[in-house]
């Protein structure tokens, strides 16, 4: 009878074309440790010249309050910021700009909506050392020379708002559609306003609005104002 094998820890290594051949399992575990190792070891040599330079290009924020500069509504201000704050929390408590909405604070009803670079965001999700370098637009800043923007004033004159909470994340959405697409259709302002949550329930006046702000009229209200609800 064959004698067992006394080495209990052996790994067997097969191949169809090669004869089979054997290793214990530690020296299996510590070839793999060296080559993972010298995969890092690789990678790190690829980036930077040495750790050192890597380290000094390292800029540590946080976690207490740091100065933040900001573009918004045209203009540059600075703040003090942590990293976690968002900027819907420093465009309403630093900068007083409380037309921007806090409805849910997860993203889910952008009253929160504003303007980042022409994009419309959700600024309770957006970190506001993520803003650093980009044009701000918040509902104040939207009026140019004392005139509303095109979508305020059909707000205005569709009556397209009861309780406003929503209305200032409406009509930055409503309005960065229509600044890309003058000729927008009711199916494009639904899907503007698509993640938007009014719970008065004037979706109809405020699509009625939009439509006529794009230079358009309301589909199948022509001519309908204040009291068309």
């Amino acid at each position: 009878m064959a004698e067992p094998d006394k080495d209990v820890n052996k790994v067997a290594i097969t191949n169809n074309d090669r004869p089979q051949l054997t290793m214990s399992r530690r020296a299996f575990v510590k070839g793999a440790a060296i080559s993972a190792a010298g995969t890092v070891l690789l990678d790190g040599l690829s980036g930077p010249a040495n750790a050192q330079a890597l380290k000094s290009e390292a800029k540590m924020l946080g976690p207490g309050p740091v100065p933040l500069s900001l573009s918004v509504n045209g203009g540059t201000v600075v703040v003090r910021a942590d990293p976690g704050t968002t900027l819907a929390e420093v465009l309403r408590s630093d900068l007083g700009l409380t037309g921007t909405k806090i409805g849910c604070d997860r993203g889910a009803c952008s009253a929160c909506t504003v303007w980042m670079d022409g994009d419309v965001v959700a600024s309770c999700m957006t970190l506001a050392f993520d803003a650093r370098g980009k044009q701000v637009r918040t509902i104040e800043g939207l009026a140019q020379g004392g005139k509303l923007h095109p979508v305020q004033q059909a707000f205005v004159d569709y009556d397209a708002l009861q309780c406003g909470f929503c209305t200032p994340g409406m009509v930055m959405s409503c309005a960065a559609l229509v600044e890309r697409n003058r000729n927008c259709t009711l199916e494009d302002v639904k899907a503007a306003v698509s993640g938007h949550l009014c719970r008065c329930g004037a979706y109809p006046n405020i699509f009625k609005a939009t439509l006529a702000a794009a230079g358009g009229r309301p589909q199948n209200q022509a001519g309908a104002k204040r009291g068309g609800r």
